[in-house]
This record gives C-alpha cells, sequence and structure tokens, in this order.
C-alpha cells in the first residue's frame, strides 16, 4: 500500500496522483485533495476513470465547498486475484466535475502497478491404474496467476522401482491458461504370480525456466501446486486361479500316466492277443467256414436261388451274414429326405421288404441348411434318439451290434421345424430340409 496525497482546483494547475503499487487480492489506498478557489459555493463530483475502474473506489464520490476550502477524498484500489488482472502498469484516472462550472472539470491521472502473483492448480486422474507393466494418466494443469509461467514435474516414488515420462515435459501457460498432460507410469520388472503390487507416488509441479532461478532466493514466490498422491497397481501376469488349474492339470497327467495308461496298455495287449489265435475248425471239416448246404459245391442246381436277398443282382460287395435261420444277408442302405415348413411336423418312413430283417449298423442324419426344431428317429416302435436341429450340421451313429427291424416295419424320422436355417446360397430357406441315411444288413427272415 502506498498512500499519497495531491490537490487540485478549478482554474488552478493540477496535481497527478502520485503511482499505486497493489497486489490482486490486496487492498491500497491513496488520497487526493480537491479545494475551492472559486468564489462561489460548489460541488465537485468525483469518478473513475480506466482499467482500473471496475475495482477502484472514491469515498466520498462527492463533496461541496465553501469558497477557499478544500477535502481530502480516499481512493481504494482492490483488484481481485485473477488471472484476467495481469501483472504490469495500468492507468488510473479520476474525473472532478464542478456542477457550477461543469467546463473546468479536471482529469487527474496516475499508473497502478500490478504486481505480481503466482499460483497452480493441477489434477491428476485417474488416481489409481492398474496394469501389467505400465499405467497412462492425465494431469491437468492451470496457470491461476497473472503472469507466463513455463512448468515443470517432479515424480516421487520410494523405492525408484517406477519411470515416468510426461509429454510435453515442460508446458508454457499463458495466465488463466490451461492444458493437458499424458503421464506414463513403467515398471521394470513384470510380476508372473501372486497378488498385485501397489506402487504409490507423489507428483509435484512446480515453476522451471529463467524465474526459476530467480525464485530460489525468494521460494515464497514460486508457483507450485499442492502434491498429488496417485498408485499404479501392477497385476501379475498369471492370475491365482490359473496356478490350481495347472496343478490339477499336473495331477490328471501324473495320474494317467501311473494309473490309467498301464491298464489302458495291458486290455490292447490282450484284445490283440486274442485276435491273432487261431479259430476252431468247423466240425465237419469245412476250412472256409460255410455252413453245410450254401455252397456251390454242396447245393444241387449250384449258386443261390433268385430274387433272395444277398443275391447278385443286389449289388457287388454283399456280405455273408447271419441272419435267424440260414438266409444269406447283404449290405443295404435307404434315404429318407423330408422336407418340413415352418411351425409344422412331418414324418419320413422307410418299410423293411416282406421276409427279410434289416440289422442296422449305421446312420448319418444331415441338416446342412441349418435349420432350427427338434428329429426324433424310432426304429419299429422303438425310439432311437431325439435331436435339437440347431447343435448340428451332420450326424453320424454306429452300432458293433446291429439293431434288428423285422419285416414290415419303419425306419422312420419325425421332425418339427421351428425356423429354416439358411444354406450356402446365403438366402434363408423356406422350409427346413433334413436328409436320413440308414445302413445295415438286409437279410432274409425265413428258415
Amino acid at each position: 500500500m502506498t498512500p499519497s496525497a495531491a490537490s487540485s482546483g478549478p482554474g488552478a494547475p493540477g496535481l497527478d496522483i502520485p503511482a499505486v503499487t497493489v497486489t490482486p487480492g490486496d487492498i491500497a489506498t491513496t488520497t487526493l485533495t480537491v479545494r475551492n478557489d472559486s468564489d462561489i459555493v460548489e460541488a465537485y463530483d468525483l469518478t473513475v476513470a480506466g482499467d482500473c475502474a471496475d475495482w477502484t473506489t472514491v469515498e466520498p464520490a462527492r463533496v461541496s465547498l465553501y469558497p477557499g476550502t478544500s477535502e481530502t477524498v480516499t481512493l481504494t484500489l482492490a483488484p481481485p486475484r485473477s488471472p484476467e488482472i495481469r501483472a504490469g502498469e495500468v492507468p488510473l484516472g479520476v474525473r472532478v466535475l464542478p456542477n457550477e462550472h461543469p467546463e473546468s472539470v479536471k482529469v487527474l491521472e496516475t499508473t497502478v502497478h500490478i504486481g505480481e502473483f503466482h499460483e497452480l492448480r493441477t489434477e491428476l486422474a485417474p488416481r489409481r491404474r492398474r496394469g501389467w507393466l505400465r499405467g497412462r494418466y492425465l494431469l491437468a494443469v492451470r496457470n491461476q496467476g497473472n503472469t507466463p509461467v513455463r512448468v515443470g514435474f517432479t515424480p516421487g516414488q520410494a523405492g525408484e522401482e517406477l519411470g515416468f515420462t510426461f509429454a510435453p515435459a515442460e508446458p508454457a501457460l499463458e495466465p488463466g491458461e490451461s492444458t493437458e498432460v499424458r503421464l506414463r507410469v513403467r515398471t521394470a520388472k513384470p510380476v508372473w504370480f501372486g497378488n498385485p503390487v501397489v506402487w504409490p507416488f507423489t507428483l509435484d509441479t512446480r515453476e522451471t525456466g529463467e524465474r526459476a532461478e530467480t525464485v530460489e532466493a525468494h521460494p515464497a514466490d514460486a508457483a507450485v501446486a499442492p502434491s498429488l498422491d496417485a498408485e499404479f497397481v501392477q497385476i501379475p501376469i498369471f492370475p491365482k486361479w490359473l496356478l490350481a488349474v495347472l496343478a490339477a492339470l499336473l495331477a490328471l497327467l501324473l495320474a494317467w500316466f501311473a494309473l490309467v495308461r498301464p491298464v489302458v496298455r495291458s486290455a490292447a495287449e490282450e484284445a490283440a492277443t486274442e485276435a491273432v489265435q487261431p479259430r476252431p475248425t468247423p466240425a465237419d471239416g469245412q476250412a472256409d467256414g460255410s455252413s453245410p448246404g450254401t455252397g456251390t459245391d454242396n447245393q444241387p442246381g449250384g449258386g443261390q436261388e433268385s430274387g433272395a436277398p444277398g443275391s447278385g443282382s443286389g449289388g457287388g460287395g454283399g456280405s455273408t451274414g447271419g441272419g435267424t435261420g440260414t438266409g444269406v444277408g447283404q449290405q443295404s442302405s435307404a434315404t429318407i429326405d423330408l422336407k418340413t415348413g415352418t411351425g409344422q411336423t412331418k414324418t419320413g418312413t422307410y418299410k423293411v421288404p416282406e421276409d427279410t430283417v434289416f440289422g442296422v449298423t449305421d446312420i448319418v442324419v444331415a441338416n446342412f441348411q441349418g435349420d432350427e426344431g427338434v428329429m426324433t428317429i424310432d426304429f419299429g416302435d422303438r425310439k432311437i434318439t431325439t435331436i435339437a436341429l440347431e447343435t448340428f450340421r451332420n450326424q453320424d451313429y454306429h452300432w458293433v451290434t446291429p439293431i434288428k427291424i423285422p419285416a414290415n416295419d419303419t425306419v422312420t424320422i419325425s421332425v418339427t421345424c421351428a425356423k429354416p436355417g439358411t444354406p450356402a446360397t446365403g438366402r434363408q430357406a423356406q422350409e427346413c430340409h433334413e436328409v436320413l441315411n440308414v445302413s445295415g444288413v438286409l437279410s432274409s427272415s425265413t428258415e
């Protein structure tokens, strides 16, 4: 605060107001003496003009003086602590207007020296970050002072296990300007197993550059933001539950080699030994294993009966099968192609011919469109399986012991179509389309 005095009167030379120094956030006052040198009673209105008018007041703002008298008024300067009040010199004027002689208006001028103040605000987000090796943070910095500054950052961590990188490293900020700085925190070694490791650290922001050397002698004038606390949580590469899974898998592997594998190998060796044992010779001395009366040399007329199952007209590759009697069986297959509308249920059948037995060993189901719905397969009055169509595209079943279907019984598929699928053309089908192929040995049921 620099108090001063000056005098002025209409018609007389006026003295300008001495310079005033004030720091934003503080209050400074000065005085001004107004004298009436006229020969009448005069009233004077005093108003503040210039850039300081918003935060400068005059008290009293109006004085009435008799001839030859004077009065002192007080100017109070109270600039707010804001970046908008820049440091430097600002002109200040006080206009003195006589009511009776307005033509004698006078403006007294002075210079206000705005002092510097320094203030930094920082915010770190997030305060806690998780990662395997590195974490990324965003640091917001704002210059709340009234002078340009260049700021730098000083991280702190107890064991120095962390590395810090700032981008930009030393940003320059005008009064009221903000910037965002990217901070990357990195550890040197990973944590493979176990619990997460918490690395706490601090972050200090202060003014750097040429002015930093000046403020070293006056630390109170330095622009320093409050220290920020943050954490980097280093999580392990492999979670704890993975150790339990690996231990369980290792135990199963050891159990396999110690217990299961020897048993499987022993069973396989026994099966192989049994397979290579010589088969007994039939009692009638026929080494080829054919039954009496079935060979061409022992049957009068030679060959098989025309039209019997397993005859040459049924296709090549037929094998001799054991039916219920002594009939000869041949490989046979049938296909059921069934189309079903949406929301409908349809059935398709294959009927076993008369005087035959169909020993089913294989079935193949095709759902090539990817339809949705339910399919049921029956052999005669026996339900073999029920399948949800959406769970497969192609499905096959095999039996070592054939499932025998007597003459005139049927192989039946029943399809309930919920939603047709999309074939290879890329356009959704209008109805469900399933195909069943059933294969086995067709043999005669007569003695």
